[in-house]
């Protein structure tokens, strides 16, 4: 009952705002500050929180360590959504401290640029030069798990697609967070005609998301993604809001996943919104999902394939 009262406050609020928000720099500045403020106000920072800022040539980010965690020869590497355009560090570094918590996990957080300034595919060599730069300090893929939420969902697939080949790029697991995936917005679309999503529109997500995508072909390879080669993927859980439109990416993103071959456990959470793992003060059940989280992380890294074979080379 909580979780559908905060959605339809949400509907009634931050909904109407976000329809008539203009998809140009003072409404992007304006977006921007709107969701800091939401992600701030709903989110928790665990007491004993470290946090150290990464600043390289070509990498911007920070590790985050939840109270009690330390550096090991394990990590996680964490994208934030943003439609591209809204978010970074500072505004999940609640819900990556969470995280980390729950996971024992160190994670590094990489601060991607944004639209409408840096456009396709910015945001995307970013994101690999960060996870190169994890690998880098010593981590292996087998010893590294990834987190992502909405657009940074499309471009951690998009990053693992194209390196499906190297066993050695891949991960132990990942862990999406309402994944957009369908940049068109026509999935989203078609799923609004069931349920209006509280927080935001498609057509109004479909303009923030163009501010990226602008003068590209939107069936270019690295926008739509083709997972025919999930296979070769590492297992991916699945976590959605079921009163969100982009319930209808992570189905789909499901489907495709398994269809191809891949590993995929996919949970629609009723009553939640858009990323509720980051909102506990607005959701309780936000600290149930990443328990869920951290409980299918802990379970790949234990016995992930590269694991595997070093068990049977030592025996």
């Amino acid at each position: 009952m909580r979780a559908v009262a905060s959605a339809t406050l949400t509907r009634w609020t931050l909904g109407c705002l976000t329809s008539v928000i203009p998809a140009n720099e003072p409404g992007v500045w304006f977006g921007r500050g709107l969701i800091a403020t939401i992600m701030a106000a709903g989110g928790s920072l665990p007491a004993g929180t470290t946090v150290i800022p990464v600043r390289t040539p070509r990498v911007r980010g920070e590790w985050v360590l939840g109270p009690g965690v330390e550096f090991g020869s394990r990590a996680g590497f964490y994208v934030h959504g943003s439609a591209f355009v809204l978010c970074s560090t500072a505004t999940h570094r609640k819900l990556v401290a969470r995280l980390s918590e729950a996971t024992g996990l160190p994670f590094f957080v990489i601060d991607y640029r944004l639209a409408p300034r840096h456009r396709f595919p910015t945001a995307a060599e970013d994101v690999e030069a960060g996870y190169r730069w994890l690998l880098e300090q010593g981590y292996r893929g087998s010893d590294v798990v990834v987190g992502a939420d909405s657009a940074g969902g499309h471009l951690t697939c998009d990053m693992l697609l194209a390196h499906a080949h190297d066993a050695a790029f891949q991960p132990a697991a990942v862990a999406l967070f309402s994944p957009l995936i369908d940049l068109t917005m026509a999935l989203a679309k078609q799923q609004e005609k069931t349920r209006r999503d509280p927080a935001m529109s498609a057509d109004a997500a479909a303009k923030m998301i163009g501010l990226y995508t602008r003068g590209q072909d939107p069936l270019h390879v690295r926008l739509r993604l083709s997972f025919a080669d999930a296979r070769l993927l590492p297992p991916m859980l699945i976590q959605v809001g079921g009163f969100e439109m982009l319930s209808a990416d992570a189905r789909y993103l499901h489907a495709e996943l398994q269809k191809s071959g891949g590993r995929s456990s996919l949970e629609v959470w009723p009553g939640m919104v858009h990323v509720f793992q980051a909102l506990p003060r607005v959701a309780p059940e936000a600290t149930a999902a990443l328990q869920r989280t951290a409980a299918f992380l802990a379970e790949h890294l234990a016995g992930g394939p590269h694991r595997a074979d070093e068990l049977r080379e030592m025996a």
